[in-house]
């Protein structure tokens, strides 16, 4: 299992770094927003210091809709840093273009899907990974965590290589049910994995360990 942390701010890619465990990043265009990142230029130095904080896979997304534009944004994108993975939605052009990708040995990362379907097509277009989104599935009271299961079961049945990066991730619940369901990755907030850390056992333990080791220095 791979940690990927979702998001731009460069604080909280560094912070995860420092965990020793971050593999790498994804970002969005509304990521990006939030950042006040305004301008192709700008948005390219950002996705090129990502790459020197991480040293991982760092997923940019095409903005195009079309598939001429999708090729030119992704081979732009891809020439920034070897690190970089080329974000593009599932939709036919982007299908063609993850297809054509693959033809040129640029990586990719297949986002916006919703269905085994789509997962299917992704991974026969040759993609690099493949991005279910668990949470905004269970916000309209559909099961994301089993189609991340789902896609799993599928792509180990055909012997897919496409990596599932499970995304769209709300909670440390969600990381242990993807990693239960046999995820490749998780992509999600810096909450979420710091959040992986927290026990109340283990803080009362250690208050317990920190109250008898002062109790012995006052011996």
């Amino acid at each position: 299992m791979k940690f990927f942390i979702d998001t731009a701010n460069l604080e909280q890619i560094r912070e995860a770094h420092k965990l020793g465990v971050l593999d790498g990043v994804t970002t969005n265009p509304s990521l990006m927003a939030r950042e006040n990142i305004r301008g192709q230029e700008a948005c390219n130095r950002h996705y090129v210091e990502i790459c020197r904080i991480v040293g991982g896979d760092v997923s940019a997304e095409v903005i195009a809709t079309d598939f001429e534009g999708m090729l030119r944004e992704g081979e732009a994108l891809a020439a920034l840093d070897p690190h970089i993975v080329v974000k593009v939605p599932c939709t036919a052009d982007g299908i063609r273009a993850i297809t054509r990708f693959t033809e040129m040995g640029i990586r990719t990362n297949c986002t916006l899907v919703f269905s085994v379907g789509q997962a299917l097509l992704a991974a026969k277009a040759g993609a690099t990974y493949v991005s279910p989104f668990v949470g905004r599935l269970d916000d309209i009271s559909e099961d994301g965590v089993e189609l991340v299961a789902h896609i799993v079961r599928i792509y180990r049945t055909y012997g897919f290589r496409t990596r599932v990066l499970a995304a769209s991730i709300r909670h440390t619940r969600h990381i242990v049910q993807c990693m239960d369901a046999g995820a490749d990755v998780v992509t999600c907030p810096l909450a979420a994995i710091l959040g992986l850390l927290k026990h109340p056992l283990t803080e009362s333990g250690l208050k317990q360990f920190l109250a008898d080791h002062a109790r012995v220095n006052q011996a």
